[in-house]
């Protein structure tokens, strides 16, 4: 024992935290699905989806997960819209445009509406991003040659903002729409 007291002033004769069995041994106590889940929610939000793989990764079955996520929702613990919020307002902070936002929240399990309604509320001028990102990384002089402009455009497009609105900064006009497909 560490000499130290329990709160409360009782003793714990098998240790802390610890069961002992009808052998003498000493065991950690399991700790519920729920337990663990709010545990998780307790660090940092998670969607459903991340909250279901991680259990079923420690143990959990899918039912017993499924029952336990349900119960945390119902309590306002866990909320799928409230983890979209602040995942977009983090990327926004890094730069990322809507794009790449979405197929993040799509990975997570939120739903395409979802996702597009908590961009809209989020409200982001795109653009004005888009331009502020291009000046920090570049600075406010527009490049002459085409090579270092479709290399100023590519770095916009991965960043996640349409083809229209990196068209818009760089000027490039070889910029391809294909890729407005991933939305």
């Amino acid at each position: 024992m560490n000499g130290r007291q329990p709160i409360g002033g009782e003793q714990d004769p098998a240790g802390a935290g610890e069961t002992s069995s009808a052998d003498g041994e000493a065991h950690q106590p399991v700790v519920s699905a729920y337990g663990k889940a709010l545990a998780m929610l307790s660090r940092r939000e998670h969607s459903r989806r991340e909250l279901e793989r991680k259990l079923g990764r420690s143990g959990v079955a899918a039912d017993a997960a499924s029952s336990v996520l349900e119960q945390l929702q119902q309590q306002s613990f866990q909320s799928d819209e409230r983890f979209a919020q602040l995942l977009v307002r983090s990327r926004v902070s890094r730069g990322q445009g809507p794009r790449r936002i979405l197929a993040e929240l799509r990975t997570h399990g939120i739903a395409d509406e979802q996702a597009r309604l908590v961009l809209d509320a989020e409200a982001e001028d795109w653009l004005a991003l888009a331009q502020r990102i291009y000046r920090r990384r570049y600075g406010a002089m527009a490049s002459r040659d085409p090579l270092e402009t479709r290399k100023r455009a590519a770095f916009l497009l991965r960043r996640g903002f349409d083809a229209a609105t990196v068209r818009a900064i760089t000027h490039a006009d070889d910029v391809d729409d294909s890729a407005e497909e991933f939305d």
